[in-house]
């Protein structure tokens, strides 16, 4: 019931889903780090303050926030999506409030993409979508998984002759990794 709806609901029947992607996991470190440094914290707080109930209670209960918060946000993560059709880009986010953000890909002028050191070494980039002259919801991808492929086929489909683009079934099949 609170579990959001799946993002191929959204699709017209015209439709036709080219990629079908959630972020890199490399957008979690930072959660991680966050959470790990915390609970550090928290243990370090344990051992070196005077004994007391009370400390040990604060401690403990802070220590249950923050893994609660790290679990919040890895299931955010998990259960966003970004889908590009042959008509459209979407993104699906949200637990309790689901919103999907749509660009048509008609009204997209330009493609960035963009690719740090560390994305280089990890695998995953940035891809900038600026369409006629308007700031979107979906302007900036970050973290974006094989963003060569996702990138071309994603140019192919905006630029490309219509009916004559291979990016179609360029995603169909994972390469060595699991969805």
């Amino acid at each position: 019931m609170l579990a959001p709806r799946e993002i191929d609901e959204y699709l017209l029947p015209t439709e036709r889903r080219v990629i079908r992607v959630r972020q890199h996991w490399a957008f979690m470190w930072k959660h991680v780090a966050q959470t790990a440094l915390f609970l550090v914290a928290m243990v370090l707080l344990e051992r070196f303050l005077p004994d007391s109930v009370l400390i040990d209670n604060l401690t403990f209960y802070l220590a249950l926030v923050a893994v609660l918060r790290f679990t919040v946000l890895t299931i955010l993560w998990w259960i966003e999506r970004i889908v590009i059709t042959d008509k459209r880009v979407m993104l699906a986010q949200g637990i309790v409030m689901h919103s999907v953000g749509m660009m048509p890909l008609g009204k997209v002028t330009d493609l960035t993409f963009q690719r740090s050191l560390g994305g280089r070494i990890m695998g995953y980039g940035t891809l900038i979508v600026e369409s006629a002259g308007q700031i979107q919801a979906l302007n900036r991808i970050d973290y974006m998984p094989r963003p060569e492929e996702i990138y071309e086929a994603l140019s192919e489909l905006v630029f490309g002759e219509k009916g004559k683009t291979r990016a179609t079934g360029m995603l169909a099949r994972p390469r060595g990794w699991r969805r």
